[in-house]
């Protein structure tokens, strides 16, 4: 029989739900400047200047990189975060972003050391990947699990805004930094923004030491019903949603093809787009994002995470269409329209519920993992979706509906994915994860 977890002291749910914010928005303004420069400036910097085609598709390869280490460091980080904690992964993924990005800013370029240079941009890349890999599970678990009864929705869905936050601040970033004369950009204006990475980490640090462990943590271990090895009961008891979370996670292949293929697309000899033109439709696009998120979350706790996030999956596959057609056109009206319209708005209906949704399939005892490993393992695959784009946009990079399609394509497993879920919106907390829950609404009627 469950035993409901003692109630989070009075203003900690809130408390957990900023941290969640500003920490996610910190570490993610870290791992989103890596893909404006993957596509603006590190063709030009790492690779080889006198075959840009090829220097793009490698650059863009190493962003995908991240993606591919993201399930291994998934496996260690759901581990330790099932067993020890979530905060001791909240902030230890902090410190490891914030020192990878920042030696990025300090690498020599490939006509200083030759190939050693975009070996070591890939290095620094996967411990990038690494560190993503905790963050958003441990800070969704940690906020899932101090948000009070009907409002888990609502407060989980800041850890998703915090990331399109910290994009918004990585574009806003960037916009100046891509205005500056050809020969700065290239020797010293493209590092400005990974050094910023240092009070990154020092702000999101001195934030995440002062929240508390969630109360449902604590309730487990101080009953001893921590599991020794989270991956076997995981395995055993949840193996059906993680393949679940790794179906919607690809979701996320509309984020990765709209922030980097279509940024460079763009900004191609095929349309010849300006790159501070696309930087601010990105801008605005996760601007609006901001207040949309926690708009479509806060209607999933009324209606349910299944029927929003099949919103945001459905239309994402539609809207992606007009977008990249905008883009086309070279309008620069259309293309900022669309651009919020798709991101800003339909995308964030399922980038606003994923984090309960996904983290409502699995019980306390391995919700980490749970999130942790079946995210990691879709986002590897839409991490690389940026790589197989550039390859399917044809040898000039503007068969702009070929790559539409593939974003189409990569929207089905996650439709199929919410259609099987389980409804979990009226779950209580410590029943989340049970084989045949009972969904609890309102109370029954006694006949007499």
């Amino acid at each position: 029989m469950s035993v409901p977890a003692p109630a989070a002291p009075p203003g900690q749910p809130r408390k957990a739900a900023t941290a969640a914010w500003i920490g996610s928005a910190l570490e993610y303004y870290d791992f989103f400047i890596y893909g404006s420069a993957a596509a603006l400036i590190f063709p030009e910097v790492f690779f080889d200047e006198s075959d840009p085609a090829t220097a793009t598709l490698l650059s863009l390869a190493t962003f995908g990189v991240a993606y591919a280490a993201r399930p291994l460091g998934a496996l260690f980080l759901g581990h330790v975060g099932d067993r020890l904690g979530r905060k001791k992964i909240m902030v230890f993924t902090l410190i490891l972003m914030g020192l990878s990005t920042f030696l990025i800013g300090c690498l020599p370029t490939r006509s200083q050391v030759g190939t050693l240079a975009p070996v070591l941009l890939v290095l620094c890349r996967v411990l990038q990947g690494i560190s993503a890999a905790g963050e958003q599970a441990s800070a969704n678990s940690m906020t899932l699990e101090h948000a009070p009864p009907g409002r888990r929705g609502f407060f989980t869905s800041f850890t998703l805004s915090g990331t399109q936050g910290g994009q918004l601040l990585a574009t806003l970033v960037f916009i100046p930094v891509a205005a500056l004369p050809e020969e700065h950009l290239l020797s010293w204006g493209w590092r400005i923004p990974f050094w910023m990475s240092v009070a990154v980490a020092v702000v999101g640090y001195v934030i995440r030491r002062t929240l508390d462990e969630t109360p449902a943590f604590e309730q487990q271990a101080a009953t001893g019903n921590v599991p020794k090895m989270p991956l076997v009961v995981l395995m055993r008891e949840h193996w059906a949603d993680v393949l679940r979370v790794v179906a919607g996670a690809l979701i996320a292949s509309v984020s990765t093809i709209f922030t980097v293929w279509a940024l460079a697309y763009a900004t191609s000899d095929s349309v010849g787009m300006s790159r501070s033109a696309m930087l601010w439709v990105g801008a605005l696009a996760n601007l609006v994002a901001l207040a949309a998120i926690p708009l479509w979350a806060t209607l999933s706790d009324r209606v349910g995470r299944r029927p929003v996030f099949l919103i945001g999956a459905v239309g994402s596959a539609v809207t992606m269409f007009l977008y990249l057609w905008a883009i086309s056109t070279g309008s620069y009206p259309l293309t900022f329209l669309l651009g919020i319209v798709t991101f800003g708005v339909v995308y964030s209906a399922a980038n606003g519920v994923w984090p309960a949704f996904y983290g409502e399939m699995f019980s306390t005892r391995v919700r980490l993992s749970g999130m942790a490993i079946g995210t990691q393992i879709g986002f590897a695959v839409a991490g690389f979706a940026v790589t197989f784009a550039a390859r399917i946009a044809g040898p000039d990079g503007d068969d702009w509906s070929a790559v539409a399609l593939f974003t189409a394509a990569l929207c089905v497993p996650p439709v199929v994915a919410a259609l099987t879920a389980r409804e979990t919106h009226r779950i209580p907390t410590e029943r989340l994860g049970e084989r045949a829950p009972r969904e609890v609404s309102r109370p029954e009627k006694v006949t007499v």
